[in-house]
């Protein structure tokens, strides 16, 4: 059996380029006792994937010249040999990269419950990493309240328009921070936003103090630079600020720290990074309530899928051009 992967060639400076990777095509090895051939139906794109090409180790270690690209993805178990942890036909969820298929011993694999009433692509997105991303952000990190303020960058993305519908499940007001009319609409229209601050077409600082005139509680931040910025202008006293990722910044050879860290000394105001790696042994949790949220209808999960394994690098790119809504998946079987 044939396999396609997307390999990675060497390490960008800025924006990755085209020949970044490679698309090699390999046979599939014959599997050893305990292995099991799992066939890949949908692959994860985040904003994180650029952190790890780069050689400096953050909170994993970087992928390795000539390996497969990391990325989450989701498949089907179609072969085992001898006795193996999961069975042919369970779909699981894990690390399986940019690639058609993997063998694995189960390692590291999570085995998902799929039912008609969820998308199974769902399971890499509003269930799957950046869904437990907003979960334990919003509602721990952030010491969610009700009543709080809610101000989130990236609204429009996967992890900040599943952060900000929590926010308003808790009954929170909340305001997102988005690129253009329609991710606008998106957010007010078809989320339940109370309101959007379009930074492509107006003053972020602006629009935050228009919406948000007492100042915020919680700001979520996808974004960083200039905009973490404004946000920090706007905050009020005991606010919260949850770092979960700072996507204006991952291809740019010179990061813009914020010049505002002072608001947080007068507002008494705390700062804090999240891994969603800390919650793994409580995934199971998040995506049983989110699910039951899902099914009534209160949370929304929209994904934005293209297909083609050989269409890896165009879909990529639409991380960083803001040509998309929702969770990026590649759909590669």
């Amino acid at each position: 059996m044939k396999n396609k992967q997307q390999i990675l060639k060497h390490r960008p400076k800025g924006l990755p380029e085209f020949d970044t990777w490679e698309l090699r095509e390999i046979e599939t090895p014959d599997l050893m006792d305990g292995e099991m051939l799992i066939e890949q139906h949908y692959i994860s794109l985040d904003p994180a994937m650029r952190g790890w090409m780069n050689e400096v180790r953050s909170y994993i270690p970087p992928v390795g010249l000539g390996e497969v690209m990391r990325a989450g993805s989701i498949g089907k178990v179609i072969a085992t040999s001898g006795e193996t942890k999961f069975q042919i036909g369970d779909f699981l969820s894990g690390w399986g990269g940019v690639q058609q298929y993997v063998i694995s011993s189960g390692e590291g694999y999570f085995k998902v419950n799929h039912h008609d009433k969820v998308p199974l692509s769902a399971y890499i997105g509003t269930l799957g990493m950046p869904g437990m991303t907003a979960y334990f952000g919003i509602l721990e990190v952030a010491e969610l309240k009700a009543d709080d303020v809610v101000l989130i960058s990236g609204a429009a993305g996967a992890v900040g328009s599943v952060a900000g519908q929590l926010a308003k499940i808790k009954g929170c007001t909340v305001i997102g921070i988005v690129g253009g009319a329609e991710k606008c609409r998106y957010l007010v229209e078809e989320l339940g936003f109370d309101g959007a601050v379009d930074y492509k077409n107006e003053s972020v600082s602006r629009g935050i103090r228009k919406l948000c005139p007492k100042g915020i509680d919680i700001y979520f931040d996808n974004v960083g630079g200039t905009i973490l910025d404004s946000a920090l202008a706007n905050i009020r006293k005991n606010a919260r600020i949850v770092i979960c990722g700072a996507i204006s910044q991952y291809n740019s050879t010179e990061v813009v720290g914020p010049k505002n860290y002072l608001s947080l000394l007068v507002n008494r105001a705390s700062m804090k990074g999240m891994v969603v790696l800390d919650y793994a042994n409580r995934y199971k949790e998040a995506a049983v309530q989110m699910s039951q949220w899902m099914e009534s209808g209160a949370l929304k999960s929209k994904e934005d899928i293209y297909e083609g394994i050989e269409n890896f690098y165009p879909t990529f790119l639409k991380l960083f051009n803001g040509d998309k809504l929702g969770k990026l998946i590649l759909k590669v079987n």
